[in-house]
């Protein structure tokens, strides 16, 4: 994922900006966690306590990787922010 400041930088070239904006969707729950757990001023470490997940695997969804990622999970993690699992579906 992009950091922030590469991304302001990055998005100024059109082809870049409009690669990244087709992959948004699959960044958005990333882009959710990590917001959520610098919120808190929370460590990987301290989240992955928090939710009883081993480290690796909510590495991997911060990153965008959601293979094997199941609703009770994202349910658990949700709690330990204090927060809900929105799922919308667009046309």
């Amino acid at each position: 994922m992009l950091e922030e400041n590469s991304q302001t930088s990055d998005c100024k070239n059109p082809m870049v900006r409009t690669e990244y904006e087709k992959l948004g969707p699959e960044f958005q729950l990333a882009r959710s966690l990590i917001r959520a757990r610098l919120k808190k001023s929370w460590t990987l470490a301290a989240l992955t306590r928090r939710v009883g997940m081993q480290q690796p695997n909510i590495a991997r969804l911060e990153g965008g990787n959601y293979d094997r990622v199941s609703l009770p999970t994202l349910k658990k993690i949700a709690r330990a922010f204090g927060a809900e699992i929105e799922i919308k579906l667009s046309a």
